[in-house]
């Protein structure tokens, strides 16, 4: 078994892809927009998507039968915007602009980011979307937009995980409240996340995995969604930003001192 979960670009995934295929693994585990990328390379070595945006978007044939070498986690993101959006009004009541951070670089973050700005504007909102395409582009993409936004909508995939800290950290400084995917962002000192425990998708992959490694394709494996999703609040950034949250939020949500 062989395992792709990191940030980088198209052709890095298609190189280690193809490495993948050269030594004949049993299975590919991947996660995010990657999927796309390792689906072109093989159409033969069964792949396990623990964490996706929408797989059915011409990736599986249908959730209940993926067909193919593909099956997994299907997180659905975009239908998770509405709640998003309308979590992020009620903690910050002033919002009047939107900026949306996305990795350019792939099509899945590009196609959350569209439905996060057409999602705001239809919600009477000024949004816009912030491209970013490496971990240099971070620090200048907040420069450009420090005193143009209220708040910022984060769309989750590796490169933006793996500069979760820096990211968060520019935004408290910019004085950006940020609505984020899930728990490991807040941490790092965002404002508030909703989403799926990742942890737990994993956990589902893995049994995935062994059913395959026991001989069941991945195509009659059903693409399985979170029946679960936490709303997590970082209430010293809340501070910070001199935001009051509502008391119906903190009641319902994990919150982090």
């Amino acid at each position: 078994m062989s395992i792709i979960a990191g940030p980088g670009s198209s052709k890095r995934v298609s190189d280690f892809t193809a490495e993948f295929l050269r030594r004949n693994v049993d299975v590919i585990v991947t996660y995010g927009s990657a999927l796309a990328v390792v689906q072109q390379v093989t159409t033969t070595i069964p792949i396990v998507l623990a964490v996706a945006s929408d797989p059915g978007v011409g990736l599986v044939a249908s959730l209940a039968q993926p067909g193919g070498n593909v099956t997994g986690m299907s997180v659905q993101q975009s239908q998770l915007i509405d709640k998003r959006l309308d979590l992020l009004r009620e903690v910050v009541p002033h919002l009047r602009r939107l900026v949306i951070m996305a990795n350019a670089g792939y099509a899945m973050p590009m196609l959350e980011a569209q439905e996060a700005k057409a999602t705001a504007q239809a919600l009477g909102l000024k949004a816009a979307r912030l491209e970013i395409w490496g971990s240099e582009d971070i620090a200048p993409a907040f420069a450009a937009i420090r005193g143009k936004a209220d708040a910022l909508y984060v769309v989750s995939d590796p490169l933006i995980a793996a500069n979760r800290t820096l990211i968060t950290t520019l935004a408290l400084s910019a004085r950006l409240p940020t609505i984020l995917s899930y728990g490991d962002y807040v941490e790092a000192g965002g404002l508030m996340s909703y989403g799926p425990n990742y942890a737990n998708l994993f956990r589902q992959a893995a049994d995935m995995v062994d059913k395959i490694l026991r001989g069941t394709k991945p195509g009659d494996i059903p693409v399985e969604q979170p029946s679960k999703f936490e709303l997590i609040i970082n209430r010293n950034t809340a501070k910070a930003l001199g935001l009051a949250v509502p008391p119906s939020l903190l009641a319902v949500a994990e919150v982090i001192q």
